[in-house]
């Protein structure tokens, strides 16, 4: 049986923690990782506990459309 391609997609993580001291405080996170998912096994939104250099500790990273 054939190999499926193009099975991994590359996203991007985003702290939820982080605030930006920008227009109306708006919640967006600053902290970012690069990593990949396997689209098929895993067709939701990805969310891992990474260690974000802003807050100094670890928080939640969620996926974000590119």
């Amino acid at each position: 049986m054939a190999k499926r391609k193009n099975a991994r997609v590359t996203v991007i993580l985003e702290c939820k923690g982080c605030i930006r001291n920008g227009v109306n405080k708006v919640s967006t996170g600053i902290s970012r990782y690069i990593t990949q998912k396997n689209g098929h096994n895993t067709p939701n939104q990805l969310e891992l506990r990474k260690f974000c250099p802003y807050c100094y500790k670890h928080t939640i990273h969620g996926e974000i459309k590119k």
